[in-house]
């Protein structure tokens, strides 16, 4: 049977002791150390628990993960219907109707062992294929969440009453593939997750220390910025997560049209793709959520058994071009599939890991618009 012991590992910790679980998000400035995972459909599950201890993650043991088929990936959207959906944002730009959207979709594969699945497994071999600023397991199968994230991008960080997000827009395989239309995707959610922000701020506190930084990643350059603020009297994360969820930067500017867009688009739920994950010390006032991104999960309600799920996606903005923005979303799937289907391990060169892309991308897509 399938009964693993609740767990959390974040930043070079491991927690351990499950005391409560709650969806009240007024309980992280309580007491206690808590695991976040914030579905992008609007589901928060906080867990806190009593034993938390450092803790490296551990070295990956053969065989104790084992991941799907390469070639059993299925796309919520092929590449034919992800381009159409590209150019209908173009027409909702073209109308008015939004500056930037993000269409994202859902790749799905059943588990070949599903009673034997841990995700904390699946972070030790992403911890050596794909190392990331914000990587993490959150494991409460109990509560339908059984995740696994290696996000290199910060939603929202907290000392006391400072406040941090960095959004990464734009995407390539190096600096040199980078466009304007990166650097200017970067800037518009700059300025709404600084709105975000100063909707729970101190007056004039909202500031951007960092600008279209280029950072480095396994396989990738991002394009990130820095957005600082001090938190008004009497907000706390219930407020934060009010104002800035969902992150800007997964969903698109004006932020409302922009989700009715994603609505109209997308047929598969995000799930905690695209929300927010990580941890908060209530005690000490600390914390940091991910961006769901490069983010598998397990569903074990899946139509068809359990499946091991992961979300890819592009900002989508007037000078996008179609078959570039699928690209993108290519790029940014290859590594990670390889490693939790086992092919990184087995061919960690390029050419391997597009293979497994490959697969993943084209077979079994919906043909719908969306996801």
């Amino acid at each position: 049977m399938h009964d693993p012991v609740p767990l959390a590992r974040f930043g070079g910790l491991v927690a351990t002791d499950l005391r409560d679980v709650t969806s009240d998000p007024t309980a992280l400035d309580s007491t206690g150390w808590w695991a976040v995972v914030a579905d992008f459909e609007g589901r928060l599950v906080c867990a806190r628990f009593g034993d938390v201890r450092p803790a490296p993650v551990p070295r990956p043991r053969p065989g104790r993960w084992r991941g799907p088929d390469a070639g059993a990936w299925t796309s919520s959207l092929d590449r034919a219907a992800y381009t159409a959906g590209v150019r209908r944002i173009r027409e909702h730009i073209a109308a008015g109707e939004v500056y930037q959207a993000n269409l994202c979709r859902v790749l799905t594969a059943p588990l070949p062992d599903p009673a034997a699945a841990d995700p904390d497994e699946l972070t030790a071999l992403l911890a050596r294929g794909n190392p990331a600023p914000h990587a993490g397991t959150v494991r409460l199968p109990a509560h339908g969440v059984e995740v696994a994230t290696a996000s290199p991008e910060l939603y929202l960080a907290r000392r006391g009453r400072t406040v941090e997000s960095r959004p990464i827009k734009g995407t390539g395989r190096t600096a040199a593939d980078l466009l304007d239309k990166d650097r200017a995707e970067n800037v518009m959610i700059v300025d709404l997750v600084r709105n975000d922000l100063g909707r729970v701020s101190a007056t004039g506190s909202v500031t951007v220390p960092a600008l279209c930084a280029v950072e480095p990643h396994p396989g990738l350059v991002h394009l990130v910025s820095t957005v600082r603020g001090e938190l008004a009297p009497g907000a706390g994360w219930a407020e934060l997560l009010e104002h800035t969820f969902p992150p800007g930067s997964v969903t698109g500017a004006p932020k409302s049209s922009a989700l009715r867009v994603i609505r109209s688009l997308e047929t598969a739920p995000r799930g905690p793709y695209c929300g927010g994950i990580g941890w908060v010390d209530a005690d000490r006032g600390t914390g940091a959520l991910a961006v769901g991104i490069r983010t598998f999960w397990i569903d074990r309600t899946a139509p068809g058994g359990p499946a091991l799920r992961f979300g890819t996606g592009a900002g989508i903005t007037w000078g996008s071009d179609p078959e570039r923005e699928w690209e993108e979303t290519e790029l940014k799937a290859e590594r990670l599939l390889a490693v939790a289907s086992g092919e990184y391990a087995k061919t960690p060169s390029a050419s391997g890991a597009t293979r497994t892309t490959g697969a993943a991308s084209t077979a079994g897509g919906t043909g719908g618009a969306g996801a």
